[in-house]
């Protein structure tokens, strides 16, 4: 093989994947919103599941200790979903859609319950970066030559 055919092989195979496939730009906004969301759900997974004042959290919106042991194997659930690759689509659209309602029902229990102001605003930028990933994800799904990950 002469050195003009591996050269023009790799300049097809680039601009074939940066035409169809995803850009540097897309991934990096897509892992960095995801990561921001798998890691902000874990860590309350585990706070959940090890700080022993969250029973009295809890206990202050009125939820009973069950509900906390629920959402914390959710939101564990719903990590491994998101950071996964190669997972249906459905699954992972399951996992946004449980994040989301959290974020919501979380902010709404902090807004009625009288508690600081920065904490529904918190979780409303988390509910952001939530909304970033999931675009992001489906954007990168309708690049993908995977037909596993397409609808």
């Amino acid at each position: 093989m002469s050195t003009k055919s591996i050269v023009a092989a790799n300049n097809s195979t680039l601009s074939w994947s940066s035409s169809q496939g995803t850009t540097k730009r897309e991934k990096i906004v897509y892992w960095t919103s995801t990561g921001i969301i798998a890691g902000i759900m874990l860590w309350s997974a585990l706070n959940f599941a090890f700080n022993p004042n969250m029973k009295g959290a809890f206990a202050h919106f009125g939820l009973p200790n069950w509900f906390r042991i629920e959402l914390t194997t959710a939101k564990i659930l719903g990590v491994f979903a998101l950071v996964t690759p190669r997972l249906p689509v459905l699954i992972k659209d399951f996992a946004y859609f449980g994040f989301a309602i959290t974020l919501v029902s979380a902010s709404v229990a902090h807004l009625t319950s009288g508690d600081p102001i920065w904490l529904p605003i918190a979780h409303s930028m988390f509910l952001i970066s939530l909304v970033v990933s999931y675009l992001y994800y489906h954007k990168r799904l309708a690049k993908s030559e995977t037909p596993f990950l397409k609808r």
